[in-house]
């Protein structure tokens, strides 16, 4: 998946995702990766997940989290931590909800 980022070294980059969760239309969950080089994919400890509530007939609630609890120390200290700030789950939702509506 194509990513961009202001404070990644490159600007623009690669990750390789791997799904944990699929249970539609209620829940998906994915553990982002990239390609370490050597022909295997490495994952840093961080999941997000998007959970789907039906609150009418055509309307959704998606509540959107990130989990980084298993994430080691030097990775945290390596990218800074938090690495979003709350605002950016908001910028999220409010780009998902774009996506859909058009």
């Amino acid at each position: 998946m194509g990513m961009y980022h202001p404070n990644h070294p490159e600007g623009t980059y690669q990750m390789a995702n791997r799904i944990l969760i699929f249970d539609p239309p209620n829940a998906i969950a994915w553990e982002p990766g990239y390609d370490t080089g050597d022909g295997t994919l490495g994952f840093g400890g961080w999941v997000w997940r998007y959970d789907l509530t039906p609150t009418g007939p055509s309307a959704t609630k998606v509540t959107l989290t990130y989990d980084w609890s298993a994430v080691s120390e030097s990775v945290r200290e390596h990218i800074g931590f938090p690495p979003f700030p709350a605002d950016h789950l908001d910028n999220s939702l409010a780009h998902l909800a774009e996506l859909v509506s058009s």
